[in-house]
Formats: C-alpha cells, structure tokens, sequence
C-alpha cells in the first residue's frame, strides 16, 4: 500500500473491483468447461485478471506472486506431455522466486500470505495428488490468500477464495478423503 497513491486506488475503486469480478467469472467458468486444458487455460486467465488488480490496488506482493503462479500454471497444463516439467525442482526454484519478490515488495508481515500461499500451492501441485492439492489448498493457500484479499480490499477476490473453500469442502463430502487417494492431476 505504501507504494501506490491512496487517491489513485480511490478514483478507480469500482472499476479495480470489477477487475476483481472478471477474475472470480473466469474461475467459475474453469469448472464449467469439459477438458483441464481448458480449465487450466480459465485459471490462468483468472489469476492474471487477479494479478492486474492486485496491482492497482498496490498489493505488490500479491501481485508478483501472481505472475509466477500465472508462469508455473502454463508450465502445469503440460505436466503429462513434457518430461521436463515434471522435475520435482522446479517447484524449489518457483518457491524461491517468490520468496525474493517478497522480500522485494516487502510491505511488513502482511507479504507473508502470498508468500506462503504461493510456495505451499507450488509444492503441493509438484506432488501431481489431487488429495494433497485440495488440502493445501483448504488449509493454507485459500486461507492465506482470503486474509490477504481482505487487507488489500479485493472483494472479488475474498469471494473466490471462499468459493474455492466451500468447493473443496463439498468434494470431501461427495467423495470422502478415501476416494481422492492416489487421484492424479490430468
């Protein structure tokens, strides 16, 4: 917040929250399409609107978290088609560039959220299990990036991390923690 005029954030308030929005139409749409290609492809588009808005809002750390979120999901689409991708280092090397663009935006402990969201997301989609994904993404990396979300005021993007949560919660229910077991990411 530090970096970016309050008066700028409060001109374009309505239209730097219905950037959020468009993020949240892009995230439920991922799940309305039939091919992961696809929902790969609506995710990345919704963590790029995300990025942009994040950055109007001088949420910096966020915002670059983002863009490497945005960089390793390209690279994820084809975790079954590149060999490459697969190596387990690259999640090391992605957690660590997130942790030098946090200490680069560092904006006091508040960066912590996307850095811990953004490194414990990386290394969970690394491991290629649904199960483990989901409970990541349950207890760390949707409740980081909600407390984020609400600091920064990104109303859109404190709707989509609850959706996301209520989403996984209904999965568990549906299909219990047995059923997700050795369930791979295709």
């Amino acid at each position: 917040r530090k970096f970016l005029d309050k008066e700028v954030i409060a001109m374009n308030y309505w239209i730097i929250q219905i950037i959020g929005f468009i993020g949240v139409f892009f995230f439920m749409m991922s799940y309305q399409v039939k091919s992961n290609k696809m929902l790969f492809v609506m995710q990345i588009a919704g963590c790029f609107v995300f990025c942009v808005q994040l950055g109007m809002l001088g949420a910096y750390s966020g915002c670059l978290s983002l863009v490497v979120l945005v960089v390793r999901n390209i690279m994820l689409t084809r975790y079954e088609q590149w060999e490459w991708v697969r190596w387990k280092g690259w999640a090391i090397i992605f957690s660590l560039i997130i942790v030098v663009l946090t200490i680069i935006t560092w904006d006091g402990p508040v960066s912590l959220l996307p850095c811990i969201g953004g490194i414990s997301g990386t290394l969970a989609c690394w491991t290629n299990n649904a199960k483990i994904i989901r409970i990541n993404n349950l207890f760390i990396n949707s409740p980081c990036c909600l407390i984020y979300d609400v600091i920064f005021a990104s109303w859109g993007g404190v709707i989509n991390e609850a959706i996301s949560i209520i989403s996984i919660i209904v999965s568990i229910i549906r299909f219990g923690w047995k059923a997700l077991d050795g369930d791979k990411v295709e």
